[in-house]
């Protein structure tokens, strides 16, 4: 396995752990941002807090994993989104922060104020961090306002205002439909009626957006003339390969790999296809196949922001020569080796851990199930 071909494979492996982030920590976060929505009195809102107890934590799993292994290895990447979007971290941790104190917290009291408040921060916890994530990805399609000085060292030159854009936003907006519609279709395996009518009549509303806005961002894209593309490489060896390279803005090249390898339709064709199905699924009361569905369409919509930017990674809009792409921002070959390794003794644990969990804990919740454990439940 050469160093080329290891780099393309970290760059498949870091897609698979954004998509295990998105399926599984997003049904928990779309859960957690239903609460105040669909549940109308404490009982209920204790039912969905119990339908992602045993999971939640455990789904976070995904996003350390995925963060850890952007920064062992892209660590030029690490570095510079963690700098230029150091705010929307600090926000993203904050909102995170919200979760775990609320889960324990929120039913030490049995006081109607003081579980409200928890709740609120439950669900305003859960539903930012997704707006952020949607967010920072409408960013890199447009690109990245940062360059490297002759030392290497990043200068991030844009603000937090400036992240805030229309494209952006749409992309924020999109990404927390998806996790509200994952987490509104997991809901229909976990709860009975009335929770599961109100929550196939959100999936139904979140699927169908969430199909018109991601259609609307693929025009947008086209419309706009978004997209770099690499002209030339000096030397893909040098210690400072991430500069020695040309690239340039170039109208439509996001769209330029599907050109050249028309199978690739497929992912933006299955995000379409999958959350319309995802709907449909729910208008007829199938809960594990629109689960299914929704899940196909997160992978159908991160595989799609992956193919299109292919082989940029962090692309700079202040000096286009000075993008990141996964050819000149990886680690040693040494490197990506032992992670490798590492990484296929210990994923298939966790996935096997993760799925004996789902198994043993599986079965609906209801009123009943909260009366009877309630002072061992959340």
């Amino acid at each position: 396995m050469d160093y080329e071909f290891l780099r393309f494979v970290w760059w498949l492996l870091v897609g698979v752990l954004l998509i295990g982030f998105a399926v599984t920590d997003g049904f928990d976060m779309g859960v957690g941002a239903l609460l105040k929505v669909i549940g109308r009195d404490d009982t209920e809102r204790r039912i969905l807090i119990n339908a992602v107890a045993p999971h939640w934590d455990g789904n976070q799993v995904w996003l350390i994993t995925a963060g850890g292994a952007l920064f062992a290895a892209w660590p030029p990447v690490y570095a510079t989104a963690f700098s230029g979007f150091y705010l929307a971290m600090m926000l993203t941790l904050a909102a995170l922060f919200l979760r775990p104190i609320g889960f324990d917290y929120r039913s030490k009291l049995d006081n109607a104020k003081w579980r409200s408040n928890w709740d609120w921060a439950l669900t305003a916890g859960s539903a930012i961090p997704p707006i952020i994530f949607g967010v920072a990805f409408g960013n890199l399609l447009q690109g990245v306002p940062f360059h490297f000085d002759d030392l290497l060292r990043i200068y991030y030159t844009g603000s937090f205002w400036a992240l805030l854009n229309p494209f952006a936003l749409l992309v924020g907006v999109l990404s927390l439909l998806m996790f509200i519609n994952q987490g509104a279709c997991y809901l229909q395996m976990k709860t009975e009626a009335p929770l599961r009518q109100r929550a196939q009549a959100i999936s139904m509303i979140c699927a169908t957006l969430a199909a018109t806005l991601f259609v609307i961002a693929g025009f947008w894209l086209a419309a706009a003339g978004m997209g770099y593309k690499v002209t030339s490489v000096i030397d893909s060896n040098a210690i400072n390969s991430a500069v020695t390279k040309t690239v340039e803005h170039s109208s439509g090249a996001w769209f330029s790999n599907y050109e050249s390898y028309p199978l690739l339709w497929i992912f933006p064709v299955l995000g379409v296809a999958a959350f319309l199905l995802s709907a449909f699924f729910s208008k007829l009361a199938k809960g594990w196949q629109s689960f299914v569905a929704s899940s196909l369409a997160m992978t159908g919509v991160i595989m799609t922001a992956g193919v299109s930017m292919f082989p940029f990674i962090l692309p700079s809009s202040s000096i286009p020569n000075h993008s990141l792409t996964m050819w000149d921002a990886t680690s040693s070959e040494l490197t990506l080796k032992i992670m490798l390794f590492v990484a296929c003794i210990f994923v298939p644990i966790v996935l096997g851990y993760t799925l004996w969990c789902y198994w043993k804990m599986w079965g609906r919740l209801n009123r009943n199930t909260i009366s009877s454990n309630n002072h061992s439940l959340y």
